[in-house]
C-alpha cells in the first residue's frame, strides 16, 4: 500500500505539472503568434529563434517531467541554432523538431488541462476518504490507481508527441554519444598528463636527488680511498672509519633510491596486480591502509581475468578510495566488494565515517572519475553528511 500512496504522490505532482505547463502553453501561443507576426514585417525577425529556444526548453521540462515518472527519457533531436540572424530564422523554420514541439503545445493544453479536470475529483475523494472515513470506507485503493493512470496517460501521450523520428532519435543519440565521449577523452587527456608530471615529480625530487647525493657520496668515498692508498711512508693516512661512513652512507643512498623507483613502478602499473591478480592486490592492498577493510569477492577471483588497464583503473580507484577514507571520514571501518557482472567490473567500496565527501574540494575524486571515464565506465558518489560514504564503479569489459 505504501507503494501505492508513493506512486500516487508522484501521479499527482505530474498532473499538476501538466496542467501549469497547459496554462503556460496558452501564453506561450500568443507570443508565439506576435513573434510570428513581428517577423512577417522584417522588424522583429530576430525574436523567431529565441521563441523556438524557449518552446524548446518548455518541451525539454516535459521531456525530463515523463523520463522521471516513466523512468524512459525522451530524446531530444534539434538543429543547433547557429550562424547570422537570417540562417537562424531559416534553420529554426526549416527543423522538424520545431513543428513537433508546436503540435505538442497545442494538443497539451487541450489534454493536460483535461487530465487534471478529471483528476480533481479524484484528490477531493481521497482526501475525504483519509480524513473523514478511512475507517469505513476503503475506496482509496480505487482512487490512487485511477490516479496513476491518469498520469500514465499523459506520459503515454506527451511521449508519442515529442519522440523524434527514428532517424533523428539515432542522430540524436549519436550526438550524444560523440559529446559524452569528447568529454571523456578530455578527462582522459588530463588525467594522463596529471600522471606524467605525478611521475615526473616523482623522479625529479625524489629518485633523482638520491642518485645525485649518492654519487657524491661515492666520489668523497673514492678520494679519501685514493689518498689512503698514495699517502706517503710515515704519512699521516686518512681515518678508514671516515671512508667506512661514506660508503655507508652511499649504500644508504643507494637502497632509497630504489624505494623511490619501486614507488614510481607501483604507480605506473603495480606489480602485485600481475602477481597476485586483483582481488590478492585488493587484499594486500587492504592490509596496509590502516582500516578494518572486509573485502568481498562475488565471481572475480578464479575466473578468467580482465584487461590489464580495467584492472589497474579498478586497483587506484579503490587505493585512492581508502586513502580518502583513512584520511578524511574518521572511519575505523570499510567494505570494498568486487563482483563479475554480464558488461564488466562492478566496485563498491563504503565507509562509516562522517561522509560529506565532495568532489569540488579536492583532486582526488575528480582524478577517480577521469580514470575511470577514459574506460568508458561510469562512477557515482552517495556521501551524505554523517555517512556513510559509498563509491560505486562500473568498469566495462568483455571477459
Amino acid at each position: 500500500m505504501r507503494d501505492t500512496i508513493d506512486r500516487a504522490d508522484r501521479a499527482s505532482m505530474l498532473l499538476l505539472m501538466a496542467s501549469g505547463l497547459s496554462i503556460v502553453s496558452y501564453v506561450f501561443v500568443g507570443i508565439l503568434l506576435f513573434a510570428l507576426a513581428a517577423s512577417l514585417i522584417v522588424v522583429g525577425l530576430g525574436m523567431l529563434p529565441e521563441t523556438v529556444l524557449l518552446l524548446r526548453k518548455l518541451a525539454g521540462i516535459k521531456r525530463r517531467q515523463v523520463g522521471e515518472w516513466s523512468g524512459r527519457r525522451i530524446p531530444e533531436a534539434y538543429t543547433p541554432l547557429t550562424g547570422t540572424l537570417v540562417e537562424r530564422v531559416r534553420k529554426a523554420v526549416k527543423d522538424p523538431g520545431t513543428y513537433r514541439d508546436l503540435r505538442w503545445l497545442v494538443l497539451h493544453f487541450f489534454y493536460g488541462l483535461l487530465l487534471l479536470y478529471v483528476a480533481l475529483p479524484l484528490w477531493v475523494i481521497g482526501a475525504l476518504v483519509d480524513g473523514v472515513w478511512c475507517g469505513l470506507l476503503r475506496r482509496r485503493a480505487v482512487v490512487l490507481p485511477l490516479i496513476v493512470r491518469l498520469a500514465a496517460l499523459d506520459a503515454r501521450w506527451s511521449r508519442a508527441l515529442l519522440k523524434p523520428s527514428p532517424d533523428a532519435e539515432r542522430n540524436a543519440e549519436l550526438a550524444e554519444r560523440v559529446e559524452e565521449l569528447t568529454v571523456t577523452r578530455a578527462g582522459a587527456v588530463a588525467a594522463h598528463g596529471a600522471e606524467l608530471r605525478r611521475i615526473e615529480r616523482d623522479l625529479h625530487d625524489g629518485t633523482q636527488a638520491r642518485l645525485v647525493s649518492l654519487s657524491m657520496r661515492v666520489g668523497l668515498a673514492r678520494r679519501a680511498y685514493d689518498k689512503q692508498v698514495a699517502a706517503a711512508p710515515g704519512a699521516e693516512a686518512p681515518d678508514p672509519d671516515v671512508v667506512r661512513r661514506l660508503l655507508d652512507d652511499a649504500q644508504d643512498q643507494a637502497e632509497e633510491a630504489l624505494t623511490e623507483l619501486r614507488h614510481v613502478v607501483r604507480g605506473i602499473h603495480p606489480p602485485i596486480l600481475t602477481d597476485r591478480g586483483l582481488v590478492g592486490a585488493v587484499r594486500a592492498l587492504a592490509a596496509s591502509s590502516g582500516l578494518e577493510v572486509a573485502v568481498r569477492d562475488d565471481g572475480v577471483e578464479g575466473g578468467p581475468r580482465a584487461p590489464a588497464a580495467v584492472e589497474a583503473a579498478a586497483y587506484f580507484v579503490m587505493a585512492e578510495a581508502l586513502t580518502n577514507a583513512a584520511k578524511h571520514s574518521g572511519a575505523r571501518r570499510a567494505e570494498v566488494e568486487l563482483a563479475r557482472a554480464a558488461t564488466g567490473l562492478r566496485i563498491l567500496v563504503r565507509d562509516e565515517g562522517r561522509g560529506g565527501a565532495d568532489e569540488s574540494g579536492g583532486t582526488g575524486l575528480l582524478g577517480m572519475r577521469r580514470r575511470v571515464a577514459a574506460l568508458d565506465g561510469t562512477m557515482e558518489v552517495v556521501s551524505p553528511a554523517g555517512g556513510p560514504t559509498l563509491i560505486g564503479v562500473e568498469l566495462p569489459c568483455v571477459w
